[in-house]
C-alpha cells in the first residue's frame, strides 16, 4: 500500500529517483544486511501481491525505496517503471475512488496510525479490487518510513458482490412468498414464523411459544406431528394436506417441511383451496372431454407430429375410416393407406410446424375398403408428456362435396336452359337455334357426340346438326328410309319417352340398329324425343363413343328439358312463318285502312278551317253587335242624366230612387221622334245592367277570341326585365279602384329587394286583375286581402290571400282548368275562360298557378316566375 501512498503523495522536491543499486545502498545505509535484503527479495517474489517500502521525508519529498516484482501481476508493470515514476500508480486509481484515497493518506500521515484502503484500479486487462496495508513509523530524523503490502481483493470482492445480490433476491423471493412458513420443534412447540403477505387469523405472540396441539384440531396436529417426525428421521422433505375451519369456510392447506436444525423443521404452509376446486373442476373437465372425445359425431385422432403415428382415435374415426381401434393406434396414416395424396401430408405437417394450429384444410382420404371420402381437417399441435402431438377433427364433407358438385351441374344446366330459352325467344332461325343447341349440351355433359335428328315430310329420318369429337366419325348428312328400324326408334322414344344405353353390348337390338351403332362406333347413348303435342318430330341424342358410361339423373333431366324448349323453339318458326303470312295480308289491310284514314284526316281538316273560320265570323259580328248596345246603352244612361237635370230646373219632379224612366226613342240616336201617347220607361239601373251584361258577353268573347289564338299559336309574350317589387306596386295602384269601389283592403307584405325577373308586364297584370276580381266577385264588399313574395328554389313564389269564402277540393283542382260549368256553380263561364288564360300566362312565363282552400283563413292563389 506504500505504492499506492506513492501514488498519491506528489514528489516535488525529488530530483532524481534512485536507481536500484542506489535503493540497496540505502538499505544497507539503513543498517540492512545483504542476507536480509535478498531473504526479503525471496518472500516477496512468493507473496499474493505488492510489498512496497517509501521514506516521506521532512520537506515533504519521498522516494521509493523499494517495490516487489508482484506489482507486474497486479499493476502490470515492471519495478523500474514504478521506482521511475510513482505518478502511474495513481494514474490506475479509479476516478470514484480517488478522492477516498486521498483523504485516508492524509489521516495517516497525520496521525501517524496503521494506515488501510480498499478501492479499484483500471489496468490494461480490466478492473481490479486491490487491498493496501502499510505500518508507519517515524526516524530519528523525523522521517516518516511507510512499510506495507497490496493484494488483489477481486475475486472475494465479486464473490461478496454476489453474494449480496444473493442475499437480496433471497429477501425477495421471501417476501414475495405468500405462504407461512413456521420454525417448529420436533414436540410440535412454534419457534418463529413468518407471516408477512400472509393470511393469518392469528397474531405472532398467539402463536410463537404455543403448541400446535393446543391451536389446531386434534385431526390436524396429528398429521403434522407424523410429518414432522418423519421429516426428522429421515431427513427428506415430506408433504401433508389437510383442512381447516375460517372465517372464509373450510380452507385447504398443504404444508411442505424440511429440517432445519437438530430437532426443528421449517415448515412452508400454502392455501390450495384454489388449486383444489381447479383440480375438481379439471377432473370434471376431463371427464367431459373425455366422453366428448369418446362420443363426438366428428372423427378426432391423437398423432406425433414428427412420424403421425396414431396414438388415440375416437369411435368416429373407426366409422368413418373402417379401421378398429387396435388397427390404426401404433401405426401411421401411411402405412394404413389412407392419404390419396401424400403432398397434403407435406403440407399439413408444414403448416402444423409453422402456425401451430390448422383451421378447415380440406384433405381427401382413403377408406379401408378403398372409397374416397373428403374431409375437412381442423388441428392444433398440443404437448403429452414432452412429445409434440397434433389434435385433429376430422369433419366429413363427402356429400356436401357431392351436394356442391350437383349444384355446380343444376347451375350449368339452368344456364345453358335459360341461354337457350334467350336464343329461341329472340331468334327465329331454327338452324341456329338447333346447332347452338348440340354444342352447349356437348360441352356440359362432356360426350363424344351429340346430335338432333329430324322426320322430314317423305317420312325418313336424317341428322340436321351435329357437334362430335374429330376421332369419331360424323353423322352429319345422315338419312335412313328403313321404316322398320324407324319405326323401332318410333317404338322406342314414344313408349319411355327417353332411352338410357350404359352400355350398347349389354343390349338386344335389331341387326340394322345394332350396325348403326357399330358404323359410329357408339358404346352408349342416352336419347330423347321432341315431340310437338302427341307427335313425334325428332330426337336429341347423345353418344359415348370412348366406351360405356353412366348416365346421371341431371344429365337425364337436361336432355328432357332441352328436347322440350326445343319442341318449342320449333312451334315457334312455325308460328313465326304463320305469322309472317298474317302480317303480309295485315299490311295489305293497313295501307287500305291508311288510305281511308288520310281522306278522313282531309276531311276533318276542312271541318277545322270551317270552324275557325264560323268562329272568328260570328265572334266578330257578335263583338261588334255588343260593342253597338253598349254604346247605345251609355249614351242612353247619359242622356237620362241630362234629361233629370233639365226637368229639375223646369219645376219637373223626377221619379224617386231607381224609378227613372226614359223613352224608348231615346235608345237610338237615329230613332223618329217620340210618339206621346206610347212612352217606354226605362229605368236607369236596368239600363247599367244591360251595360254590364254586355260588358261580360264582350269579355267572354275576347276570351274565347284569346283562347283560340293560344291554341292555334301559343301564347306570345313582349318580356323585359323589370324588378318584381315594382312591377307589383304599379299593378297594385291600377287596382285600387276596383278594391276601393269594392271596400276592399290590401296589404302588400312583398319585401323590397326581390331579384330581377324577365315578364310580360301587361299580362302579369291581367293575371292579378283575373285573380282579385274572382275573390270580389265571390265575396261581399270589406274583404281583406294579404300580397306575399319569396324566393325558392330560383322561382319568385307570389301568394294572393283573401279572408273570404272557400272553395272544394274538387273546384280547386279545375279552377283554372277550360271546361262548361253547371250554370249553378259559382264561378260563372267569363271569370272560368279568364282563370284558364291566367294559367297559360303563367306557364308561357316558365311557372306554375293555382288555389290552396282553408276554412279559417280563405282562399290563397299563389303562382311562380323563374329568375332571370
Amino acid at each position: 500500500m506504500a505504492t499506492l501512498a506513492l501514488m498519491i503523495m506528489p514528489v516535488p522536491c525529488v530530483s532524481k529517483v534512485p536507481r536500484v543499486d542506489e535503493t540497496v545502498k540505502s538499505l544497507h545505509q539503513l543498517g540492512f544486511q545483504q542476507e536480509t535484503i535478498t531473504v526479503l527479495e525471496r518472500i516477496a517474489a512468493n507473496l499474493p501481491g505488492m510489498i512496497f517500502q517509501v521514506i516521506q521525508q521532512q520537506d515533504g519529498s519521498q522516494f521509493v525505496v523499494y517495490v516487489s516484482s508482484g506489482c507486474r501481476d497486479l499493476y502490470e508493470l515492471e519495478p523500474e517503471v514504478v521506482q521511475a515514476d510513482p505518478e502511474v500508480l495513481h494514474k490506475l486509481i479509479h476516478p470514484q475512488d480517488r478522492t477516498a484515497f486521498v483523504e485516508s493518506i492524509a489521516v495517516a500521515s497525520a496521525t501517524l496510525t496503521p494506515w488501510r484502503w480498499e478501492g479499484r484500479i483500471i489496468t490494461p486487462s480490466g478492473l481490479k479490487w486491490i487491498q493496501a496495508t502499510s505500518q508507519l513509523e517515524t526516524q530519528a530524523n523525523g522521517d516518516i518510513f511507510w512499510d506495507g503490502l497490496v493484494i488483489d481483493i477481486t475475486d472475494r470482492k465479486q464473490t461478496e458482490a454476489k453474494l449480496r445480490e444473493s442475499e437480496a433476491r433471497y429477501q425477495a423471493i421471501l417476501g414475495a412468498i405468500p405462504d407461512l412458513m413456521f420454525r417448529i420443534s420436533r414436540d410440535g412447540e412454534y419457534l418463529d414464523l413468518k407471516e408477512e403477505g400472509a393470511n393469518v387469523t392469528l397474531n405472532r405472540e398467539e402463536i410463537v411459544g404455543r403448541n400446535m396441539w393446543d391451536l389446531l384440531p386434534s385431526d390436524v396436529a396429528a398429521i403434522s406431528q407424523e410429518a414432522i417426525a418423519k421429516t426428522l428421521d429421515s431427513g427428506t422433505l415430506q408433504t401433508c394436506e389437510y383442512q381447516l375451519p375460517t372465517p372464509l369456510g373450510i380452507r385447504d392447506y398443504e404444508a411442505r417441511l424440511v429440517v432445519n436444525a437438530t430437532d426443528e423443521v421449517l415448515a412452508i404452509v400454502r392455501d390450495i383451496t384454489e388449486r383444489k376446486q381447479a383440480e375438481v373442476s379439471l377432473q370434471n373437465l376431463a371427464q367431459k372431454y373425455s366422453k366428448a372425445f369418446s362420443f363426438s359425431p366428428d372423427p378426432i385422432t391423437i398423432s406425433t407430429l414428427a412420424e403421425g403415428r396414431f396414438l388415440e382415435v375416437n369411435d368416429s374415426f373407426v366409422k368413418l375410416s373402417g379401421y378398429q381401434p387396435d388397427e390404426a393406434i401404433g401405426r401411421t396414416a401411411f402405412e394404413l393407406n389412407l392419404w390419396t395424396n401424400e403432398r397434403d401430408r407435406t403440407l399439413l405437417l408444414h403448416e402444423f410446424q409453422t402456425k401451430k394450429v390448422v383451421r378447415n384444410f380440406e384433405i381427401e382420404y382413403r377408406r379401408k375398403c378403398g372409397k374416397i371420402l373428403t374431409t375437412l381437417l381442423s388441428g392444433e399441435v398440443i404437448d403429452l408428456d414432452g412429445i409434440p402431438c397434433i389434435l385433429a377433427v376430422h369433419h366429413d364433407i363427402t356429400q356436401d362435396k357431392e351436394a356442391e358438385a350437383q349444384l355446380r351441374l343444376s347451375a350449368q344446366r339452368d344456364r345453358l336452359l335459360t341461354k337457350t330459352l334467350v336464343q329461341i325467344r329472340s331468334s327465329f332461325s331454327l338452324e341456329q337455334i338447333l346447332r347452338t343447341t348440340v354444342t352447349e349440351v356437348r360441352e356440359f355433359l362432356q360426350v363424344d357426340r351429340v346430335f338432333i335428328g329430324l322426320k322430314d315430310l317423305q317420312l325418313k329420318a336424317k341428322t340436321v346438326v351435329e357437334s362430335v369429337d374429330p376421332n369419331y366419325p360424323s353423322v352429319a348428312n345422315w338419312q335412313t328410309n328403313d321404316q322398320t328400324c324407324l319405326q323401332e326408334l318410333r317404338n322406342i322414344l314414344t313408349t319411355n319417352r327417353v332411352r338410357v344405353i350404359e352400355d350398347i353390348s349389354q343390349i338386344e337390338v335389331s341387326p340394322a340398329l345394332l350396325a348403326h351403332y357399330q358404323q359410329f362406333h357408339t358404346q352408349a347413348t342416352l336419347a330423347v324425343p321432341i315431340m310437338l303435342g302427341e307427335q313425334l318430330f325428332g330426337a336429341l341424342i347423345a353418344n359415348q363413343c370412348s366406351g360405356p358410361r353412366h348416365w346421371q339423373p341431371i344429365e337425364i333431366d337436361l336432355l328432357q328439358q332441352m328436347s322440350e324448349q326445343l319442341a318449342i323453339a320449333i312451334q315457334q318458326v312455325q308460328l313465326y312463318q304463320e305469322l309472317a303470312q298474317l302480317n303480309s295480308s295485315l299490311e295489305r289491310q293497313v295501307e287500305e285502312r291508311t288510305t281511308q284514314l288520310q281522306q278522313k284526316m282531309q276531311e276533318l281538316a276542312e271541318t277545322q278551317r270551317v270552324k275557325d273560320v264560323v268562329l272568328h265570323t260570328v265572334a266578330h259580328d257578335l263583338r261588334t253587335c255588343v260593342m253597338g248596345n253598349l254604346m247605345v246603352l251609355q249614351n242612353l244612361l247619359k242622356s237620362q242624366g241630362a234629361g233629370e237635370q233639365g226637368s229639375r230646373g223646369a219645376g219637373v219632379q223626377g221619379s224617386r230612387g231607381a224609378g227613372k224612366v226614359i223613352s224608348a226613342s231615346s235608345l237610338s240616336p237615329h230613332a223618329p221622334s217620340p210618339i206621346p201617347h206610347s212612352p217606354i220607361p226605362v229605368s236607369s239601373s236596368i239600363i247599367e245592367r244591360m251595360i254590364q251584361g254586355n260588358d261580360r258577353q264582350l269579355g267572354m268573347i275576347d276570351s274565347l277570341l284569346e283562347i283560340h289564338s293560344c291554341k292555334e299559336q301559343g301564347v306570345v309574350l313582349n318580356r323585359d326585365l323589370v324588378r318584381f317589387s315594382t312591377l307589383l306596386q304599379a299593378i297594385i295602384k291600377d287596382l285600387q279602384p276596383m278594391l276601393s269601389q269594392n271596400q276592399a283592403n290590401l296589404t302588400n307584405l312583398v319585401p323590397e329587394d326581390l331579384p330581377l325577373v324577365l315578364a310580360d308586364t301587361t299580362r302579369l297584370q291581367r293575371v292579378l286583375v283575373n285573380l282579385f276580381t274572382y275573390s270580389l266577385q265571390h265575396n261581399p264588399p270589406g274583404l281583406n286581402f294579404t300580397l306575399k313574395a319569396t324566393v325558392e328554389n330560383g322561382m319568385i313564389r307570389t301568394y294572393i290571400q283573401d279572408n273570404g269564402v272557400v272553395l272544394s277540393k274538387q273546384e280547386c283542382d279545375r279552377l283554372f282548368d277550360l271546361h262548361v260549368r253547371h250554370p249553378q256553380t259559382p264561378c260563372s263561364t267569363d271569370i272560368g275562360l279568364k282563370m284558364y288564360l291566367c294559367r297559360q300566362i303563367i306557364q308561357a312565363h316558365g311557372g306554375d298557378i293555382g288555389v290552396i282552400s282553408n276554412r279559417k283563413c280563405g282562399l290563397t292563389f299563389w303562382f311562380t316566375l323563374p329568375l332571370t
